[in-house]
């Protein structure tokens, strides 16, 4: 049995309308002064708004910072900094998807350790202590409202830089499924899927502990079970409050495990193609399960039993069949032509992937051959 340092930073209030207890939390964390971190969608659907009113009527003052995308890079994280310094904010509620989470670490670490986001590429890298911060995901995905990592693009290599410091943990996540219920059906396939890839990656890393175990197995319980019932019926709280708290746990393991060789492979077509995340890994994850399957096949035959199946000859292979048929599901692409990548152009994600932090903690080892031979297989 590996040895474990374990610790849960973040406090979760899960539950049907927690989002309004915003202001009694962040009063609790002793909050004047809030930067709201939301992206431009959120602010249009009006839970800005409300969040802003629920802060209010706990006496707390709250600024808007909205200026980013879908991927974060560290040019907008310091024309956030520049919004937070000149409100003189004291804490920070992250509102959104992925990108409004980690953005709103990135923010963290910059105003209150200055310098850019590069100097925090890593882990332990912040010398003051951060702000408290809040995290009310909105979307059953990426898992940052339990990770310490802000995932930052480079603005000139279109890099992605995990950031990681126990200081940029929130405090506090507020996992209330109906913010998600207005998510559209492909969002909600997309993060979804991308939830699920982080509860088979954690399960089978190189550093996985008994304890993140625990955590990626329940994770793909809950998301495997309720993927195809949230798409089919996207008004089934239940449903969609098991995927929220799915995302979370998986999130939970991947702090604790890491991932695997699909998000290696999956970030380069980001950056070079700009491909949604979920989708990049809608379309590696079942190749790089049936790559992984002779070093983990016992371990794959695990999440198929969790998931009420048999295990036969090939559990690599028999996974790999379930996570193409839930993308299918999904309605996302299928090959590296779905998403117009020439074949010329695979050497040089593969170079990419190699280079991925992610890929270090396969359990089979990886390599530029080895992603070259992926994405062959993806193509």
């Amino acid at each position: 049995m590996r040895p474990f340092d374990f610790y849960l930073r973040t406090r979760v209030v899960f539950g049907e309308g927690t989002f309004q207890r915003l202001g009694e939390l962040s009063r609790e964390l002793g909050f004047n002064r809030a930067l709201i971190v939301s992206d431009q969608g959120i602010v249009a659907t009006g839970l800005v708004a409300k969040a802003s009113g629920i802060l209010r009527d706990a006496g707390i003052e709250s600024t808007v910072f909205h200026e980013f995308d879908a991927n974060p890079d560290s040019a907008m994280v310091e024309a956030g900094r520049a919004v937070a310094a000149q409100a003189g904010v004291d804490g920070i509620v992250a509102l959104g998807g992925g990108s409004s989470l980690d953005c709103a670490k990135g923010i963290n670490f910059v105003v209150t350790n200055g310098g850019t986001m590069r100097d925090y590429k890593g882990h332990d890298k912040a010398v003051r202590p951060m702000l408290p911060m809040i995290g009310v995901p909105t979307t059953a995905g990426t898992g940052s409202d339990a990770q310490s990592y802000a995932i930052i693009s480079d603005p000139v290599t279109h890099e992605k830089m995990a950031c990681g410091d126990a200081g940029a943990a929130f405090r506090i996540a507020v996992l209330d499924p109906v913010l998600t219920v207005t998510q559209p059906r492909l969002l909600t396939a997309t993060v979804g899927y991308d939830a699920l890839s982080h509860a088979v990656e954690s399960y089978v890393t190189a550093r996985r502990t008994t304890i993140s175990d625990l955590f990626a197995a329940d994770a793909w319980r809950l998301l495997e079970a309720h993927y195809q019932r949230v798409l089919a019926d996207p008004d089934d709280l239940a449903a969609r409050a098991a995927m929220l708290l799915g995302a979370h746990e998986a999130g939970i393991a991947i702090e604790h495990s890491m991932l695997g060789a699909t998000h290696a492979c999956a970030n380069p077509l980001t950056a070079r193609h700009g491909t949604t995340h979920g989708v990049a890994i809608s379309v590696m994850l079942p190749h790089v399960v049936r790559w992984n399957g002779r070093e983990v096949g016992k371990r794959y035959a695990d999440l198929l039993r969790i998931a009420g199946r048999t295990p036969g000859d090939d559990p690599g292979e028999e996974l790999a069949a379930r996570l193409d048929e839930l993308a299918k599901i999904g309605g996302m692409p299928r090959t590296l032509r779905d998403l117009g990548v020439g074949r010329d152009g695979l050497a040089v994600l593969a170079a990419d992937a190699e280079k991925q932090w992610t890929g270090t903690f396969n359990p089979r080892p990886f390599n530029a051959a080895a992603a070259f031979g992926l994405y062959q297989a993806a193509y």
